[in-house]
């Protein structure tokens, strides 16, 4: 389907007529814009990004909820002296004063600031970048820690409920629509060895041992946006998965995108590593910056994090293939399976590595 980014940009309050539009950024889910706004004869860039309905199907609620966070993140930044329009995502309205923009076609579409001299990064190649992101993602848990106005939306139900996620793997094995079990016998039978090991975190968030909190859900290393100049973790991205949940899930995430030495498709398992030292830097940059938050629950299980949520991963990427590849936007025959098979090669390493992770995380 074309789409006129030109009639798009005019929905929204860009100031000024828009130059060029081309994709942006390595996402799986929404479809992502860098458009350049000509503004009095200077070339002004935003970022515009189509929504995935099939994955949010309520487009308004997801909306207030990132209008409430950012809004929330905006003010704490103020009060702090810094920088509101670099230091988070900014909502640009559309020239009705709303959040978002339904095209002729149904599809919604938002605007945000240009975050400029900042980047992500799909993998790091040093501690420091290890460090930052993971502060970054801790200051934005423990901003969020007293946002007003009562719960977040659940923009997805059940998102990091990893029984559940299990539930849905087995209900896809057992239906097998496309015949691809027999293709993924190995990554299978890996699943169904570990169906004990994957209750924790939710019975600790039922019994109340563990917090329930606002948490950003996809804190993928390139979920943070880190200052050109300094290295700094400036700016948390990508907030269509805030919603209540459990810190273990957001620090697991981080542990899984930040310490593997290969991208998250490799082909190549002998590619795949867990590095210790990033997890250290991780590990630092994340108790730091959440100093006086956390509770012994949360603290004791950081280490055990990493191997939950990169199993649970796997788990979707093998239940997705299984189903017909319906979730995740795929390049190329059996993508997800790639992708399934580097998180249990992760996910294994983790298992081997628990003692050092758990003695560096009791410091």
């Amino acid at each position: 389907m074309t789409v006129n980014m030109k009639a798009i940009a005019a929905a929204f309050d860009l100031r000024g007529n828009m130059i060029s539009a081309e994709p942006y950024g390595s996402g799986h889910i929404n479809d992502t814009y860098k458009v350049v706004i000509d503004q009095g004869g200077l070339s002004v860039n935003y970022i515009l990004q189509r929504v995935n309905q099939n994955v949010f199907p309520n487009v308004e609620k997801l909306m207030e909820n990132i209008q409430r966070v950012t809004a929330h993140l905006g003010k704490k930044i103020i009060e702090r002296g810094g920088n509101p329009t670099r230091e988070t995502l900014t909502l640009i309205p559309t020239k009705e004063g709303k959040t978002f923009y339904r095209d002729a076609e149904g599809g919604c579409w938002r605007a945000y600031i240009f975050i400029y001299g900042a980047r992500t990064y799909d993998f790091v190649s040093d501690t420091k970048q290890a460090f930052e992101a993971a502060s970054a993602f801790g200051n934005f848990q423990k901003q969020l820690a007293d946002l007003p106005g009562g719960p977040v939306f659940e923009s997805i139900p059940n998102f990091h409920n990893t029984p559940k996620r299990f539930e849905n793997f087995l209900n896809s094995l057992k239906a097998d629509k496309l015949n691809r079990a027999a293709s993924a016998k190995k990554e299978i039978d890996f699943c169904l060895a570990r169906q004990d090991k994957i209750g924790a975190v939710v019975k600790g968030l039922a019994d109340g041992s563990i917090p329930t909190r606002v948490t950003h859900n996809d804190t993928k290393i390139n979920n943070v946006l880190l200052d050109d100049t300094t290295g700094a973790g400036i700016c948390v991205i990508d907030l269509d998965t805030v919603m209540p949940g459990s810190v273990l899930y957001d620090f697991g995430d981080e542990v899984r995108t930040t310490t593997a030495t290969a991208a998250e498709d490799e082909r190549d398992l002998s590619k795949v590593n867990f590095r210790l030292d990033l997890f250290e830097a991780l590990v630092k940059g994340y108790l730091q910056a959440t100093e006086g938050m956390l509770v012994p629950a949360e603290r004791n299980y950081l280490a055990e994090s990493g191997a939950l949520i990169t199993f649970e991963i796997g788990l979707r990427f093998l239940t997705d293939y299984l189903d017909g590849d319906i979730y995740f936007k795929v390049h190329r025959d059996g993508h997800n399976l790639d992708r399934c098979r580097t998180q249990f090669e992760m996910t294994r390493q983790m298992d081997e590595q628990l003692d050092k992770m758990q003695a560096i995380v009791n410091g």
